[in-house]
């Protein structure tokens, strides 16, 4: 039990210790945001510094010129990853412009810094209003919090009835109406998309992944995640890798 929580909060709070490309992490952190995941933003927000990330092309000689333009197209590209996420277009935009006409005004490093660092967590919270935004109960929006924290043990209907104080057949009721799914269905898909996330953005194995994510075995779990995305674990890292390969080039 202690080893699995161990990983998978290496996983979550991992930020620049694994050795391999920037560009990976960096759509991690696009991704993270996208997915509302407001506690992992603020974790990876710090160890980032905008201004002092490696490998900033030269768009401009002035240096400070140089900060706006690479904070214009980081905003790019998070608004268009939560437009994809579910926000509407105008608001997407409507953020984005706010923050770059901000950058725009900034006379320091220091500024474009602060902007960028409020920007993401911005666009976090919105993501992460958007995806309770059906839900009208604070019991419900607890148990996926709870979900969200504890996917590395199996998860109980018993458990999350304790943990709000509702009756277990009650909670199973309000769950359902409010979500469009069973507290085991709704278990079931979180940890398929983070499973997702882990076979794009980590180097763990299927079968890590599965005990990880507290599946009974790799079996079990490449069964589960074929019958949500069509693919097993291995051929589904393949693909993505295969498209992030082609993004580079």
């Amino acid at each position: 039990m202690e080893n699995k929580e161990f990983l998978y909060q290496a996983y979550i709070k991992r930020e620049e210790n694994i050795l391999r490309a920037p560009y990976n992490p960096e759509l991690e952190f696009y991704s993270v945001i996208k997915s509302g995941n407001l506690e992992k933003t603020k974790e990876l927000l710090q160890g980032i510094t905008f201004c002092a990330k490696e490998g900033l092309g030269t768009l401009s000689e002035n240096k400070l010129q140089n900060y706006k333009y690479h904070f214009c197209i980081t905003i790019a590209l998070i608004a268009r990853y939560c437009i994809e996420g579910g926000l509407d277009i105008s608001t997407s935009y409507d953020v984005s412009d706010f923050y770059i006409m901000k950058a725009d005004k900034a006379t320091s490093p220091e500024e474009i810094n602060a902007i960028h660092h409020n920007a993401c967590l911005d666009y976090a919270k919105r993501m992460k209003n958007l995806r309770k935004a059906k839900i009208t109960s604070r019991p419900v929006a607890r148990c996926i919090d709870y979900i969200n924290d504890h996917l590395h043990v199996k998860i109980t209907l018993t458990e999350l009835a304790e943990y709000v104080n509702l009756n277990p057949s009650y909670l199973s009721r309000l769950f359902k109406g409010e979500t469009g799914l069973s507290v085991s269905e709704y278990i079931l898909r979180t940890k398929i998309e983070t499973a997702k996330n882990m076979l794009i953005y980590s180097e763990y194995t299927p079968a890590e992944i599965a005990t990880i994510l507290a599946f009974s075995d790799q079996s079990y779990f490449t069964e589960v995640f074929h019958r949500h995305t069509g693919l097993t674990p291995k051929k589904y890292r393949s693909d993505h890798l295969r498209e992030t390969e082609m993004g580079r080039i």
